[in-house]
């Protein structure tokens, strides 16, 4: 059963999912959340946006966490620091954004249930067009330690960022 789970988020990350309305279409790709351990409050979910003309995400929300919100990290002065993009995530037309460990990324805050490995998590990503339009596009994330593929940020970095948010690091 393990092995299924394992098959079906794969198959969920490498799929693509588009969101159409009123002539802006967002593809996500590659999206996916990261797992939890037991007393984890909060994780980090990627995918790559690409908008077909320019758009903005705005915002995000998820029935497993009370707090979702759109992140940057960054280093400044040879600090690390990871604060809310306000104002939204500019996506310009026909550019694909990655959001992804160490960059922009969605945080998920306060969560209610432990995120586990191989599951999946449902998130509404906000975008809104020019015109000010608003286009919710729902999204099974698979769960995983790593990034689809094996590659990504260490552990340690991904402790750092949850270190941000007031959680301990797992048997910290």
């Amino acid at each position: 059963m393990k092995l299924f789970n394992l098959i079906a988020a794969t198959a969920l990350a490498l799929t693509s999912v588009t969101a159409t309305a009123q002539g802006v279409t967002v593809a996500v790709q590659n999206a996916w959340a990261r797992a939890t351990v037991k007393g984890q409050m909060a994780t980090g979910a990627f995918m790559t946006l690409t908008a077909d003309v320019g758009a903005k995400l705005v915002g995000v929300s998820s029935p497993v966490a009370d707090v979702a919100q759109v992140h940057e990290m960054k280093m400044e002065n040879g600090v690390m620091k990871m604060a809310e993009v306000k104002g939204g995530l500019d996506l310009p037309a026909g550019k694909a954004v990655e959001l992804k460990p160490g960059g922009y990324h969605v945080m998920l805050m306060d969560l209610k249930v432990p995120l586990e490995n191989g599951s999946t998590v449902p998130v509404t990503l906000i975008f809104r067009d020019a015109k000010g339009a608003e286009i919710k596009q729902e999204v099974k994330l698979p769960v995983a330690m790593t990034p689809p593929g094996g590659a990504g940020k260490p552990a340690a970095m991904d402790h750092a960022m949850h270190s941000m948010h007031g959680d301990k690091p797992a048997g910290k």
